[in-house]
């Protein structure tokens, strides 16, 4: 993983530029993409992106500050660059946190701080409650705790609050007995082989769900014609219908009721004042089990980093809990 001397010129001409990149081999045939930005002295950090499902991106690596930190971003099993791309076989949240514990071991990081936002919330807060003791910082954004309720609570009483032809377009994908159980018929149309079954589905929960996530969107109804379209399917509806499909392979509550585990690390929650997808409901009731967190509130944003405001909150909440894990290492 030694940084060669391209990669030297590169990162002289663009700080942000990745100090290493490799796929890991982390064993069931997977391989997942990892690189560092930064500084090999600076604070150790690693970013989890959402989904499930989707990748890191080159903009994730400019939310950390190049003279400060030395960060790791990967894709997690079967999302973004790693391969086999899609595979969902040996892929559950224990298979991601150990993932995450080769990463860090092959780092050499005693400890490192968590940045994560919506399923990457999940992730961070699960290893945390799992590692406490190599957790120096959690920075958060749009707190999912990875619940059957808080899914049903956004796609089956949010959406037809919100937007109600929406609502009568995402059901009207399915046919009539099937929509007493939209959620399940969805993940189980997702996941099904046949792509004149999968494709429809995976997109029309792919458009939902996009909607759901911004406070200003584009648009607010489904394009019957796009769904049936031929071209690349969108990635992220299938790890999801994978991962929701089975409680995402937790105990129900279990982040809530593990949250003690937490105590004594610094948490900073970034929380979009209109997110649709994971309310502010959710980060108060982490946050009331989980005394050392602070939530802030960005008005006139919903879920997605990129609504006005969320992006910038995210970074001043990492400086600010790198200050923090800098002065507790000086006292400690």
């Amino acid at each position: 993983m030694a940084p060669d001397a391209d990669a030297g010129k590169l990162r002289r001409a663009d700080p942000f530029a990745p100090l290493t990149s490799e796929w890991l081999g982390v064993g069931e045939g997977h391989e997942i993409y990892v690189e560092s930005v930064g500084c090999e002295r600076g604070l150790p950090a690693v970013y989890l992106h959402g989904g499930p499902g989707s990748g890191c991106q080159p903009d994730h690596r400019r939310l950390f500050d190049p003279e400060r930190f030395h960060a790791v971003l990967f894709d997690q099993r079967g999302s973004g660059r790693s391969r086999p791309k899609g595979n969902r076989e040996a892929n559950t949240l224990s298979h991601l946190i150990a993932d995450m514990e080769l990463i860090r071991e092959k780092f050499g990081f005693e400890r490192w701080m968590l940045v994560g936002g919506s399923w990457g919330a999940t992730l961070a807060l699960a290893y945390a409650q799992a590692h406490p003791e190599r957790v120096s910082g959690i920075g958060l954004r749009a707190t999912f705790l990875g619940t059957y309720r808080e899914i049903e609570t956004a796609f089956c009483q949010t959406l037809p609050r919100f937007y109600p032809d929406l609502s009568a377009d995402f059901l009207g994908l399915l046919p009539d007995e099937e929509r007493r159980q939209p959620l399940q018929s969805y993940w189980r149309r997702i996941l099904d082989p046949d792509p004149a079954i999968h494709g429809p589905a995976a997109r029309a929960w792919h458009d939902t769900e996009r909607i759901l996530s911004e406070h200003m969107a584009a648009r607010t109804r489904l394009d019957p014609a796009s769904l049936n379209a031929n071209g690349t399917l969108p990635a992220t509806p299938f790890m999801e219908a994978h991962y929701f499909d089975n409680d995402c392979f937790m105990r129900p509550d279990q982040l809530v009721e593990e949250a003690a585990r937490l105590g004594g690390i610094p948490g900073i929650i970034v929380q979009g004042r209109y997110d649709l997808l994971c309310p502010p409901a959710t980060s108060h009731a982490l946050s009331s089990r989980w005394p050392d967190a602070e939530i802030r509130i960005v008005e006139g944003a919903g879920h997605t980093l990129y609504d006005p405001g969320v992006r910038n909150a995210v970074m001043h909440s990492i400086a600010d809990l790198a200050a923090k894990i800098e002065r507790a290492s000086v006292t400690s």
